[in-house]
């Protein structure tokens, strides 16, 4: 093994306190923690196999074996007891979603569950996500699975080409992530991250068994240091431009930090004093409690993360870190306390327990009881079925997809034909429509609005239709509009067209199902909506004037606040945005005046 560095912990320890402070909404370049852990990954991994493949003393066994104690452990300890606590907090939807990261996680692969299902890793969703960070440790075990390998089938060939490829394999990953992918790719998957791993690896080897300290030395590691610094607090700079100054700036801080005299004043009381490297110890339990600890606690009890209630947060944190730390960190990676057979066969039956009892959930949609609140029971799951990895029936955006079965030619041109065009905000107007006091004399057909300029079967849908209604997320200007008419040569009728508003019910239900016990009204409990919503609301509003029908208005309260509930507790949205069966039946009532002129009953 190589030699410990207290001052490698301590930079762990940075590194670890700026996700965190990061994960808070206090420190906005924090993530970058993750790169400099990444970067430190690949420093000392590789200077680990290349002394062992020098000394022919490499095993992939033994190296596996070393990861699985390090790693597995605290990962399945963390997945099994949020998905535990999310038995007792979540509502279905996000229970369901919190079962797919236990799998994804458990799997190694929760950075490709993100990617699918949260591209945008900063948007608000992600902060209700207890497993979301597990991301990172998918690039890593990823990498640690390919990495021995490849070394040594390159060091069969010659070892010193070893060198050589980890600089080739570096330069193609980030010509990668410079310029190929989209945004999202280039920041989950492991291709474009794999230079922040490799480069610390080129670094380990080139000054692998070199000992050389002189006041140039030390003045490159106080100024890497600094510029990690800067890193983290400059605002405005790219993500890539910072990710990649990052990643060599900490490999810089790594190579020399390792080659300094003793007197370094940088090094011995900012990185490597004895509650900083303690940090550093338990900066693996810090990174996967603190996520865990932050979205439940957004999730059912702080609408709003302070400044007063994160110091509560954190100090928990580090009081269940210090715990797993010394309990199932350090027991696991005891081989006089754990062989290699009880730490397989205690992890393998902890695995299977976790992934399948995950997977069970998430096949019921994580509805295990009856949530009256959104109208979901067990027998809606004997009804509707197992959720089998479907996009576009599962069980809580079912009643919102039935919708696309009215995407069909008009029937009869004496009634009134209703024409809806949207996505599944368009969908949901439908079922409001569906809900109200539309009869046999009226006649409602969907169209999706992606097909709007490229389906020439809109011809004729526009044609026979009375009225016709918008529903999107995003602004719909007249002159996008207009536009189809253009590509397919019919005069747009704009009297006709009406445009049904954008819709926010909160950042989560979470919150509001765990408080539900202490609602004495329903009808008036309000809740904050996203930042730019009613922005958004003013623009079509001013657009469309007397044809835009508003949403929001009829529910919204004098401070700015939206209901969440109909008057007998039923949530309005099940996932703040798409409407419940509840909600469409509390619109239908709340609108009826509305719907009744555009319906003409």
């Amino acid at each position: 093994m190589i030699k410990y560095r207290n001052d490698i912990d301590g930079l762990r320890a940075y590194a670890v306190i700026a996700v965190i402070i990061f994960h808070l909404g206090f420190l906005p370049n924090g993530y970058l923690g993750v790169d400099v852990f990444f970067v430190i990954s690949g420093f000392l991994i590789t200077s680990i196999i290349y002394k062992e493949l020098t000394n022919n003393s490499f095993s992939i066994w033994k190296f596996y074996e070393r990861r699985i104690r390090r790693i597995i452990p605290l990962l399945l300890f963390i997945t099994t007891t949020a998905f535990g606590i999310g038995m007792f907090l979540m509502l279905p939807d996000d229970l369901e979603n919190l079962a797919q990261s236990v799998v994804a996680s458990n799997f190694s692969a929760n950075n490709i569950l993100m990617l699918i299902t949260s591209a945008d890793y900063w948007a608000t969703k992600n902060e209700y996500k207890p497993l979301m960070h597990t991301w990172s440790l998918g690039i890593e075990e990823q990498y640690y699975i390919i990495y021995p390998f490849l070394l040594l089938l390159v060091s069969k060939i010659r070892s010193r080409f070893i060198y050589h490829f980890l600089i080739l394999i570096s330069i193609i990953s980030i010509i990668l992530f410079l310029f190929y992918g989209n945004p999202a790719s280039r920041f989950y998957l492991l291709q474009y991250r794999f230079f922040e791993l490799s480069v610390g690896g080129v670094f380990a080897i080139a000054f692998f068994g070199k000992k050389l300290s002189n006041p140039i030395t030390n003045y490159i590691f106080n100024l890497s240091a600094l510029g990690i610094l800067a890193c983290l607090l400059i605002p405005g700079l790219s993500n890539q431009f910072l990710i990649i100054a990052t990643t060599i700036l900490t490999v810089i801080l790594l190579t020399t930090g390792g080659l300094l005299s003793e007197n370094n004043i940088v090094s011995k009381y900012v990185f490597q004093n004895s509650i900083v490297v303690y940090i550093g110890k338990i900066s693996f339990s810090l990174y996967l409690w603190h996520q865990l600890i932050f979205a439940f606690s957004r999730y059912a009890y702080f609408e709003e993360i302070t400044f007063s209630n994160s110091l509560i947060l954190v100090a928990l944190t580090f009081i269940l870190s210090i715990l797993t730390y010394h309990f199932v960190e350090n027991s696991f990676r005891n081989r006089k306390l754990f062989s290699t057979k009880k730490v397989l066969t205690i992890l393998s039956i902890t695995f299977l327990l976790s992934t399948s009892s995950a997977l069970f959930i998430y096949f019921i949609g994580g509805v295990y009881k009856d949530f009256d609140a959104i109208g979901l029971t067990t027998e809606d799951v004997k009804k509707h079925g197992y959720n089998l990895f479907s996009s576009t029936d599962n069980i809580h955006i079912h009643y919102n997809e039935k919708v696309r079965k009215l995407d069909e030619p008009f029937n009869n041109l004496n009634k009134r034909n209703i024409l809806v065009i949207g996505n599944s905000y368009g969908r949901d107007v439908a079922n409001i429509f569906l809900e109200s006091s539309m009869n046999s004399e009226n006649e409602l057909r969907y169209f999706n609005i992606n097909r709007a300029k490229k389906d020439e079967n809109i011809i004729e849908r526009w044609k026979n239709a009375d009225v016709i209604i918008f529903a999107a997320k995003g602004f719909l200007s007249k002159d996008w509009i207009m536009d189809i008419g253009q590509v397919f040569g019919f005069t747009v009728d704009l009297q006709k067209v009406y445009v049904f508003g954008t819709k926010d019910y909160g950042y989560s239900n979470g919150i509001h199902y765990n408080n539900m016990s202490s609602i004495s009204d329903f009808s008036n409990y309000y809740a904050n909506m996203r930042d730019g919503t009613l922005e958004d609301e003013k623009l079509l509003q001013t657009e469309w004037n007397t044809n835009y029908i508003s949403l929001i208005s009829p529910i919204i309260d004098k401070e700015g606040k939206i209901r969440i509930f109909d008057d007998n507790g039923k949530f309005i949205s099940q996932d703040t945005v798409h409407l419940t069966k509840a909600g469409a039946i509390f619109y239908s009532i709340i609108l009826r005046k509305k719907i009744e002129m555009l319906i003409k009953v």
